[in-house]
């Protein structure tokens, strides 16, 4: 490594780690630490201030394009499900079915039914909502509060969409991943399904039996059910299967290679999706009081009164990542891939950890790491769909500050800074080490 590798990597440790310090340590919106660290480590990369500036102004602008939308829809799909009282008797519903019991259990399998055709962030707005607001001030039968095995829940559901995005085509990363190197989309399914579902065990249900001891959940912007609406828990279930098979129906006829008609190109947009979710949850959670002034103002204010929030943190991360990316990290760790010092598999998710860590983004990792690693495939004879899954879980490893969507969890989780690296970060560096686990025994036997 040269000098100038070593001096790349010191500055970005150091801006992520005063990044950390001034939110953990001084208290400082996410907003504030983030985009001082970004600002710190283009400084010391002597980035020119004007280019900088525009860095910062790309990212933040990028990453809410890219999601802005989709977390201001979820949050208004989430809030009329809550104030409608479907959210509460869908999760009662599911609750009733599993117990507590194997409450964790059913919030993975939900993900993992639900989450296969959406993106993580459109899944966490949809899915984390519902079990808050339908496991909220309940007793548990052994005389404890609700707020652990409901955190447990929410982790092992957010243990089920982060295997998918990470292991799953038709999710963006490993789709792209699959036509970089070459793979059959079928046998990478086959294969992922096979290692996603031990993967989720592990990292959700059985882990956050020990990351959740002592965390304190912060009270959450939960909405109290509308007594005159008491929506039933089929038509919650309509609204939220809705933007779910729309989102689905285009996924499936792209990845069957046929051309997709412009309407449903339309449609299964995950912003158009959820923008005909919320019309339809306007029917059919509030019915004759859909036109009530009072109950929509009550909707919207709710729903955005969090959303401020959520999309700073978001915006803030995304610009730190594209200053990490600016300065040439994701090149950096390209270099030293070619070293070729471990086998195909491991080095593939060997750089796409590295990546990922640096700039927070499991889709620059995913990509980054497929261009280096479409030159190795061939000149190994290892299976190209092997290599996707590696790349796909070495791009998961250890959410931090730099990442948009550890505050858009950290946010619905309730916890603090701390807490969160202890839940959702453990979560996901343990899909992403026992993800390689599952591709190196598939490796020996397939």
């Amino acid at each position: 490594m040269a000098a100038a590798d070593l001096w790349l990597l010191g500055i970005s440790v150091g801006g992520i780690a005063l990044a950390i310090l001034l939110i953990a340590r001084l208290g400082l919106h996410p907003f504030v630490g983030l985009l001082s660290g970004a600002f710190a480590i283009g400084l010391a990369a002597q980035l020119p201030p004007d280019k900088l500036a525009q860095t910062i102004e790309k990212g933040f602008g990028d990453i809410l394009r890219g999601t802005g939308m989709v977390v201001a829809l979820g949050l208004g799909l989430g809030a009329m499900l809550q104030i409608s009282g479907g959210a509460r008797a869908l999760a009662r519903a599911v609750l009733d079915r599993t117990g507590e019991r194997y409450a964790t259990l059913g919030g993975l399998a939900a993900a993992l039914l639900i989450g296969m055709p959406l993106f993580f962030e459109t899944g966490t707005v949809l899915l984390l909502p519902i079990i808050a607001a339908g496991m909220a001030g309940q007793k548990i039968s052994n005389g404890g509060q609700s707020a652990t095995l409901r955190l447990r829940v929410m982790l092992s559901t957010l243990a089920g969409l982060s295997v998918l995005h990470a292991l799953m085509p038709p999710h963006p990363g490993p789709l792209i991943a699959v036509r970089e190197l070459g793979a059959d989309p079928a046998r990478t399914m086959l294969l992922g399904l096979i290692a996603a579902v031990p993967t989720a065990l592990i990292a959700g249900p059985l882990l956050a039996r020990f990351t959740t001891r002592g965390v304190v959940t912060e009270n959450l912007p939960l909405i109290e059910p509308d007594e005159g609406l008491a929506c039933p828990a089929w038509r919650a279930l309509i609204v939220l299967l809705l933007p779910v098979g729309l989102i689905a129906a285009g996924a499936l006829m792209r990845m069957g290679g046929g051309e997709v008609s412009p309407a449903v190109a339309l449609v299964s947009d995950p912003v158009v999706a959820l923008l005909l979710a919320n019309g339809a949850g306007l029917v059919l959670l509030l019915g004759p009081r859909m036109a009530d002034r009072t109950l929509q103002d009550m909707i919207w204010r709710e729903a955005m009164l969090p959303a401020g929030g959520i999309l700073l943190g978001i915006g803030a991360g995304g610009a730190l990542k594209q200053v990490l990316v600016d300065i040439g990290l994701p090149a950096m760790f390209g270099r030293l891939a070619q070293a070729n010092f471990v086998g195909p598999v491991v080095m593939a998710w060997l750089v796409a950890a590295a990546i990922r860590v640096a700039t927070g983004s499991a889709t620059v990792a995913t990509i980054t790491a497929s261009a280096i690693m479409a030159g190795v495939v061939g000149g190994h004879g290892v299976d190209p769909s092997l290599i996707v899954m590696a790349i796909g879980a070495g791009s998961v490893f250890f959410s931090h500050v730099n990442d948009p969507g550890f505050w858009l969890v950290k946010a619905y989780l309730g916890t603090s800074t701390r807490d969160t690296f202890r839940t959702w970060s453990m979560l996901e560096s343990a899909i992403s080490v026992v993800g390689l686990g599952c591709v190196l025994i598939l490796a020996r036997v397939v």
